[in-house]
């Protein structure tokens, strides 16, 4: 796509909220735990809609979860599910909601494990972002090797709605891939990245 800017950006932005997400954080190498954390639960609610759905319903998300801080989703109990469940501004699905508390549970087990979220989830692309060469949409994955390993670990460690797909979509968003296509301006930018972390 391209604006009055006259950027090269991936043909898959639709609006100017897609098009701020795509250029200032989609791809970009994520370390920050509770950001990460955020990303999971956004990104299982997403299962089954579009992100476009998601992102515009994302400032209610966190107000709604607390800033999206694990420690405290994880104490959520019976009042905050129903409190959830009867907020018309998120979406309510209550399978997903109670998965965001259960992960969030074992998401604390994980950072107790290996210190953060971060070093447990960036160990399985080696502490480096996997660059992608792609020229058309088309060619993008909804899955990979990588993410059926890391979905399985997920899966293994008591996290629902973590499917392939869904962790596929975490990779692209918090950079452990950069699936920005090769002629869009974020590209490079984002590959200059790796060198930095």
């Amino acid at each position: 796509m391209t604006t009055s800017d006259e950027k090269r950006r991936c043909a898959w932005i639709t609006d100017p909220l897609m098009m701020k997400y795509h250029d200032e954080e989609w791809g970009v190498p994520l370390h920050d735990d509770r950001k990460l954390f955020e990303f999971m639960v956004l990104d299982a609610f997403q299962a089954g809609l579009s992100w476009k759905t998601i992102l515009n319903k994302r400032d209610n998300f966190r107000k709604a979860f607390d800033g999206f801080d694990p420690e405290k989703v994880a104490r959520y109990g019976e009042e905050e599910v129903n409190r959830l469940m009867n907020n018309p501004l998120i979406i309510r699905n209550q399978l997903k909601i109670r998965a965001a508390i259960s992960n969030a549970r074992a998401f604390l087990v994980i950072q107790q494990e290996f210190g953060s979220f971060d070093q447990y989830i960036w160990a399985f692309v080696a502490h480096k972002p996997v660059i992608n060469q792609f020229t058309s949409l088309d060619q993008l994955p909804a899955r990979t090797e990588l993410s059926d390993l890391l979905s399985k670990d997920l899966k293994n460690r008591g996290f629902k709605f973590t499917g392939s797909t869904v962790v596929y979509a975490h990779m692209q968003a918090t950079g452990m891939v950069n699936d920005h296509l090769v002629t869009c301006h974020r590209y490079q930018p984002i590959n200059r990245m790796q060198n930095t972390q």
